[in-house]
């Protein structure tokens, strides 16, 4: 089966135009410069898998006219990914399920941590929170299900901080990967959309700068590499003019289609 993918957002952990900024891109009229922290929905059939869940969600939600998610893939903990988890209590609301939710061990730990009330008894809150169904990726790379569709898990690092991500069918969306195993290059064979992080020009501590991304998709052979996680550094149109057509920005609201 075939679906698509769209991205719900494109920008760094602090979005574009950046508060307070007068460059060129944040003063930009151009759409394309107007990025919400990243995150992604995959729509395999009729169900709806969402990537991460920033502090724009609800307004991504909003803007793209998601009204139920069926289950949430996590890549890892920093606030740009996970800030709007809050807002998934919607979806409980009205199904009256609790939300699949994949992500590391890693990422529970945090979480159980920042989002502390989310895992007490219901019973023991005045009001309902948001109710997830636990599914931890035990194994650095693996492979499982999810809604009935063949999913695989892959581990890099950003900083220090262990990041996952996801693979399915000839797509793969990684983001905020910085360090990593060769042996991540055998689970993204046959790979031919590939999602990655490009934060800017300049290099980073913790981010593929935009030479490394294209050097990473030209390894993994993919056909074409879209970018995302872009800083304000990066204005859109003049950034894709000097990129192979195959390796390009991404854009809030693009939709790629994924392959069987």
């Amino acid at each position: 089966m075939k679906g698509k993918f769209t991205f719900l957002g494109t920008g760094a952990s602090v979005g574009v135009p950046v508060i307070g900024c007068k460059c060129d891109v944040c003063q930009s009229t151009c759409n394309f410069n107007k990025r919400y922290r990243p995150s992604g929905l995959v729509e395999m059939g009729d169900k709806k898998i969402l990537i991460d869940v920033g502090p724009d969600f609800r307004t991504q939600a909003l803007k793209y006219g998601i009204e139920n998610i069926d289950t949430l893939l996590l890549t890892h903990i920093h606030s740009d990914h996970v800030a709007g988890i809050d807002d998934v209590r919607i979806f409980y609301f009205r199904n009256k399920k609790e939300l699949d939710c994949y992500l590391s061990a890693e990422t529970l730990d945090d979480l159980k941590v920042r989002y502390h009330y989310l895992f007490r008894p219901i019973d023991q809150l005045p009001t309902i929170a948001a109710q997830l169904k636990l599914h931890l990726l035990e194994d650095e790379f693996g492979d499982f299900k999810v809604n009935g569709f063949n999913f695989k898990n892959v581990t890099f690092f950003q900083g220090g901080v262990k990041v996952t991500g996801y693979r399915f069918g000839d797509f793969a969306y990684l983001s905020d990967i910085k360090d990593y195993d060769e042996e991540i290059f055998y689970h993204l064979k046959g790979v031919k959309t590939l999602v990655l992080s490009a934060l800017r020009h300049k290099s980073s501590l913790v981010h593929f700068n935009l030479e490394q991304a294209v050097a990473f998709a030209d390894k993994v052979g993919a056909e074409m590499a879209y970018f995302t996680h872009i800083s304000h550094e990066l204005d859109h149109k003049k950034t894709n003019r000097d990129l192979p057509e195959n390796r390009q920005l991404a854009y809030d609201g693009l939709q790629v289609e994924i392959g069987d």
